[in-house]
């Protein structure tokens, strides 16, 4: 079976209910690593990270009874690759609503592959304050073998070793209708 673009859809590697005790996993580890919520500033990178980030906020908020800060990073202006993306990119709000001074940032994305979206998301960060920590939260984490930068994520939901030609497509509500985390491949 092949989706709107021309790719075979492989296999179905979280569903639903997986992703939720993901999601609860991630928040967990990130409440017991930074002993609480204090000083936790979640920041979901645009756009499926955005979501997430809300989901780990909203869990945080229901384990520890504080909510940790929430703000959105958009990375469009630091791609390295912007050339690429075309003469007028689409450009969306950051809304870092606090000072991110000496607070502990948690990006927030759905898929660590190069991490190229990382390091542009970092240099964004770091124009808006110097944080005491940023940590990297992943709902899935492709593989070492893919980096082309020294990042690695700090909470993983699932590490899914992938080849080159295959693609992960994470669906979620808000954007899919749909709850699941798909394998596809180039034809």
């Amino acid at each position: 079976m092949t989706d709107e673009y021309g790719l075979i859809e492989k296999s179905k590697i979280m569903d639903g209910a997986r992703m939720i005790r993901a999601v609860s996993r991630l928040a967990s580890e990130i409440v017991e690593e930074n002993h609480g919520a204090k000083d936790l500033y979640i920041v979901g990178i645009r756009r499926r990270g955005v979501p997430l980030a809300e989901r780990l906020v909203a869990k945080i908020e229901e384990l520890e009874g504080e909510k940790p800060l929430y703000g959105i990073i958009d990375i469009t202006l630091y791609r390295d690759d912007l050339s690429t993306v075309g003469a007028n990119p689409i450009v969306n709000r950051t809304e870092l609503s606090a000072d991110i001074e000496d607070k502990k940032i948690i990006l927030v994305d759905d898929v660590l592959y190069t991490g190229r979206t990382i390091r542009a998301a970092m240099d964004q960060l770091m124009d808006f304050g110097r944080p005491s920590k940023v940590q990297l939260a992943v709902l899935i984490d492709r593989g070492k073998e893919h980096r082309e930068l020294p990042i690695q994520a700090d909470y993983i939901g699932k590490t899914v070793p992938t080849k080159k030609a295959e693609i992960i497509k994470v669906m979620l509500k808000e954007y899919d209708d749909t709850e699941a985390v798909w394998i596809y491949e180039k034809p």
